[in-house]
Order: C-alpha cells, then sequence, then structure tokens
C-alpha cells in the first residue's frame, strides 16, 4: 500500500510516465454543450453553489479524491489510470487562479465525491483560494452522466475539467494527464476563444 504522507511530500518527484496513462472511453462525448441541471453542491467554504445558476465562465475541475497525510491510498491506487495526482492538479489550479481570473474566468471549483468535511483539510493545506464542492451523494455526477469508477466500495469520478459559460458545458477536457498540467490546458484553451 502507498502511503498519501509520502506522495504528498514528493509532488514534484512524480514520473507521469510510470504511471498508466487513461485512455479516452467516450464516457465524456456527451458532456460539451450539455445545459446544467440545477443541483445545490456543498463547498468548503460553507455556502452552497448551484452550478446551473452562475453567470459568466465556469472552471470545474473534477477529481477522484485527495489524499490525506495521515491516510492510505486504496490498494493499487497508483494502477488505476488517471487515479494518481489530485493534489498536483489541485495545486496547479490554485497557481494559475489569477492566470484564470485575467482570462475571464468567474468562477473556479473543484468537485469530488468526497464529503465537505474531507475536503475542507485538504483546501486549507494546499492553500486553496477557491472552494472544493462535494457531490458525495452522485447527484450532479448522475445528472450528468460524470465518469466514474469503483475502488474498495468507494464511487469516484474519473478526472476531468469542464468550461461551462452560463449554465452550459463548452468544452470538456477528459481524459486529464498528466494532472499538473491541466490548468495550463485549459488556460492555453481560453487562449484561442479569445
Amino acid at each position: 500500500m502507498v502511503s498519501v504522507g509520502r506522495n504528498l511530500m514528493n509532488l514534484n518527484d512524480v514520473d507521469w510516465s510510470k504511471l498508466p496513462k487513461p485512455q479516452d472511453d467516450g464516457a465524456a462525448a456527451h458532456l460539451t454543450g450539455l445545459k446544467l441541471e440545477p443541483i445545490m453542491l456543498e463547498a468548503t467554504d460553507g455556502s452552497l453553489v448551484d452550478l446551473a445558476s452562475l453567470e459568466g465562465t465556469v472552471i470545474l475541475y473534477i477529481y477522484p479524491m485527495t489524499g490525506r497525510p495521515d491516510v492510505p491510498l486504496p490498494d493499487g491506487w497508483d494502477g488505476i489510470p488517471g487515479a494518481r495526482g489530485c493534489t498536483p492538479q489541485s495545486c496547479a489550479f490554485r497557481d494559475h487562479h489569477a492566470d484564470l481570473k485575467a482570462l475571464g474566468v468567474a468562477h473556479l471549483f473543484g468537485l469530488s465525491t468526497q464529503t465537505t468535511e474531507y475536503q475542507s483539510e485538504a483546501a486549507m493545506r494546499m492553500h486553496l483560494p477557491f472552494p472544493l464542492l462535494s457531490d458525495e451523494e452522485l447527484k450532479f455526477a448522475d445528472a450528468h452522466k460524470l465518469p466514474t469508477f469503483e475502488v474498495e466500495e468507494m464511487t469516484l469520478l474519473k478526472r476531468m475539467a469542464l468550461v461551462v459559460d452560463n449554465g452550459k458545458i463548452i468544452k470538456a477536457f477528459y481524459p486529464v494527464f498528466p494532472p499538473d498540467r491541466n490548468a495550463s490546458d485549459v488556460i492555453d484553451w481560453l487562449k484561442t476563444q479569445s
């Protein structure tokens, strides 16, 4: 079993070439052009967020689960294509937050099926300047048929990023690999839209 604490301490040492790359299984092909359903999601800043009602450009990056320094990852985690890298993905969006705002992004969120309590620890530890959203009951995932996978009796979301404009998905990044490049890929795409 791989220790999350070790993973969190060695983020810059990840050799993505040694991890299995996720393949595009077509599970996100239906998302571009889809109007979001009104679903309230609890956020780590204490608010409730309905992504369908937000005005302007929203970036929603989706990840399976963040690790905690004191909790081991599920057995075989590094062998699941695309599973590893939630912290590098979040940190990349944190580091590019100002760049995204400069490109007209009105809202930035991370989303997983973890509880808000669990996510709050990660948001604080990583010093995220934006909230993480909890889809613990899979209401958002089910309503939009987001791709998922099962591990240790948990249903987790496959990694992706969505660009939403006034409640409508205009771009889906899927699969995302390596995760630490996701924010840069979103920025590059946004620049082509100007």
